[in-house]
């Protein structure tokens, strides 16, 4: 077959500016062949390369005496004690699910999980964090539908829970919507497999799916804007098989047990192109490959294609020859693909041969490490007018225009369509915070949260990122669980605008002063760019996932709350309004500063909500819509009625940071009002629990009518 000419065209095609061809020329010495330059676009596109993002990226703390694997690896790695620990990561699949809803969402949680265990955990969790454009926009039912059945589809036949997750809507993301996948593993610390080759000779081992021609060029597409041609992108969308991964699973566990792997990675992104560099690169050696031997489910598949196919369910492996049969006896009994694919070599080079022929021989070494990092120009953003308006609305309006917008409604219609308790260890399903799954056979148990705000991260990048740890920081603590570490999802538009990279940098500083203060650094992530149509960028959205530990169960706080209870708030209540929940549903104005983040006052009083455990009956943090609607949330979940004692809009609605609201008995009420106030923390009487309705002040609606607006708004208008 005659391979195209290589044109300005050509290059423009794979994502490659001519700065960077030419830069191709001088590490080559000559024009690439087609499958080089294939290769090339790969290695360097952005979304494998994190060209424009590595830079800032380095600046975050991701170290700690709780961390066994950091950034750089499938996913990172916290110790949880006896000998075990915690793989997890986050990835997004935005443009894939936006061009084809179902697979790309399905796809992204495959490849997640594969990430997880590919370093020989288990999957025992699952979450996701889902934004789309508004409810009338023509295409967003689709892409709700899809996406959901995508992520359910795919997690449930594999049969991991998913305990959590957020789902918002906003005219930013009417043209790209956003799926960032999260997946959590359990591992033994001293059975953990890394993706470095090591060894001259030794095989390169194909294991699992079938090579086809889907998602042939995927995570070049990821990292571009789209346009009109959106249409024309379909066919770069991978497709999955849940139950295939789940035979891979199973068979790479087995696999790991019989002491033949040397080194394992996934093929995700780039497939089978980045999963060689990367094995070959981390182990300072070179790597051959025939691709003849390479398992295909199409006829007469190229070179190009195969190197950069993304089929699901693949993984790459280094193989000790000397147990090569027991390993093939893994798979063929799994009736899983086993395959010989090439071996490695001593020289620093990147052989690819097809039927005799040399289809590319690159600098392997060189191809990895000497990806393009740009320095991109980048404006702060200007610093946001505060909200100083002294805004009245009727409470239980206010709490209705909240429960009744699919961004605050109660989300069963998507949660009831995931698999929550399968594994029989989940203790806390989605809709109550943080999830928490146990781990089997141990008193312990792990707490799982996603979280980010993104109005807050577009009026103040720093705070927003500040915020988005911090607010994932409460949703642990809420739950008892001590916050360990943090793995980030960070979703910007166009980097090479100055104030879309000024965006970025912003929250990377947030995020980096959140982490460090409040003892979580970052192990793992994904960096998401271009999320753009016709030139529209979504909100920046920095997702947080976090995992903390709640190490004996009576430590933890999951109680709901009881008749007669009294309501307490802990940390001060200023009443910020500015780019709140209520200014956005309520008075469809999106106005103001994002709210102030104390460090200080975050970590003291999560240290207090859990040294106090013992005394509370049921808490939760307050963020979007503050305590008015955190309040209702916890009486809704109890069916049970509350009494606020103000009717006052900005102490209802307000968003200060740093803030529980506990339910608990009126004498562990005294008890933690006077350890609170020898300890000189704010906290404050703002009600009682009981009856059948909801009274703010001195309005009133039965609860019963409430929890049904809350129930079906989001159905009725997006599902």
């Amino acid at each position: 077959m005659t391979e195209p000419a290589i044109t300005p065209d050509l290059i423009a095609a794979h994502g490659l500016s001519p700065d960077e061809y030419d830069r191709i020329l001088e590490i080559i010495g000559r024009e690439p062949t087609f499958t080089e330059l294939g290769i090339f676009s790969a290695m360097w596109n952005e979304h494998c390369s994190y060209k424009s993002s590595k830079k800032w990226l380095r600046t975050l703390p991701t170290e700690g005496p709780q961390v066994i694997c950091g950034p750089g690896e499938n996913a990172g790695i916290v110790d949880i004690g006896d000998g075990q620990c915690i793989v997890f990561k986050m990835e997004s699949h935005n443009h894939p699910s936006y061009i084809e809803p179902y697979q790309g969402a399905a796809t992204g949680v495959g490849g997640i999980l594969r990430d997880v265990f590919t370093m020989g955990a288990r999957p025992i969790a699952a979450m996701n964090s889902l934004s789309f454009g508004l409810p009338s926009h023509p295409k967003t039912k689709q892409l709700v539908n899809g996406v959901v059945a995508g992520v359910g589809g795919y997690g449930n036949c594999f049969g991991v829970p998913t305990v959590g997750g957020e789902v918002r809507f906003d005219a930013s993301y009417n043209g790209n919507c956003l799926v960032n996948a999260f997946a959590a593993g359990l591992a033994d610390t001293d059975k953990i497999f890394y993706s470095a080759a090591s060894g001259v000779g030794m095989p390169v081992v194909y294991l699992g799916a079938k090579t086809g021609r889907d998602g042939v060029g995927g995570a070049t597409m990821a990292s571009a804007e789209f346009d009109d041609t959106i249409e024309d992108k379909r066919p770069t969308v991978q497709v999955g098989d849940p139950f295939t991964e789940k035979r891979l699973m199973e068979a790479t566990l087995e696999l790991m047990t019989t002491g033949a792997v040397i080194s394992i990675q996934d093929m995700g992104a780039a497939g089978l192109t980045c999963s060689a560099v990367e094995m070959g690169d981390k182990g300072g050696l070179g790597v051959k490959l025939n691709l003849e031997d390479v398992p295909q489910r199409e006829e007469n598949m190229t070179a190009y294609e195969m190197m950069l196919s993304e089929s699901q369910e693949r993984m790459l492996m280094v193989l000790k020859p000397d147990l090569e049969a027991e390993a093939r006896a893994v798979f063929e009994k799994w009736d899983l693909d086993f395959a010989i694919v090439g071996e490695t070599i001593a020289e620093d080079r990147f052989l690819i041969l097809h039927n005799g022929e040399v289809k590319a021989d690159l600098p392997l070494a060189t191809l990895s490490g000497s990806a393009p990092e740009y320095d991109r120009p980048w404006v702060e953003t200007p610093a946001a007018a505060p909200f100083t308006e002294a805004l009245t609305i009727d409470p239980i309006a206010g709490l209705k225009a909240l429960i009744g917008s699919p961004n605050y409604a109660g989300k069963q219609w998507v949660y009831e369509q995931y698999d929550q308790q399968v594994m029989g260890d989940t203790a806390r399903a989605p809709g109550a915070g943080s999830g928490i799954v146990r781990v089997h056979g141990t008193p312990k148990s792990v707490a799982f949260t996603s979280d980010v705000t993104p109005r807050y991260v577009k009026a103040n990048p720093v705070m927003g990122g500040k915020q988005a740890v911090a607010e994932a920081y409460r949703n642990l603590t809420a739950v008892g669980a001590t916050p360990l570490a943090t793995t980030d999802n960070m979703n910007f538009g166009n980097p090479e605008k100055p104030e879309i990279m000024g965006q970025f940098v912003g929250a990377i500083k947030g995020i980096g002063e959140a982490v460090a203060a409040l003892d979580m650094p970052i192990v793992s992530g994904n960096v998401s760019l271009y999320n753009e149509t016709d030139g529209t960028g979504i909100l920046p959205t920095p997702t947080i996932g976090a995992v903390g530990l709640i190490a004996t169960p009576d430590l933890a706080i999951t109680g709901q709350m009881a008749d007669g209870d009294v309501l307490l708030v802990v940390g001060k209540t200023d009443g910020h309004l500015g780019q709140s929940a209520l200014l956005a549903e309520a008075f469809d104005r999106v106005e103001g500063d994002a709210p102030p983040v104390d460090l200080t006052a975050e970590k003291a009083h999560g240290d207090f909500i859990r040294a106090n455990h013992g005394l509370i009956g049921a808490c939760t943090d307050l963020s979007d819509g503050g305590l008015g609607l955190a309040a209702f949330e916890m009486a809704e979940a109890a069916g049970l009625g509350i009494t606020l004692d103000s009717d006052d809009t900005a102490l209802l609605f307000g968003e200060d940071q740093a803030r529980y609201l506990i339910a608990t008995s009126q004498e562990n009420a005294d008890t933690l009002i006077a350890s609170a106030g020898a300890a000189s923390l704010p906290i404050m009487r703002v009600g009682m629990a009981g009856g059948d309705q909801v009274t703010y002040g001195t309005t009133s609606a039965p609860l019963s009518d409430l929890a049904a607006l809350y129930r079906n708004a989001f159905a009725d208008q997006v599902a």
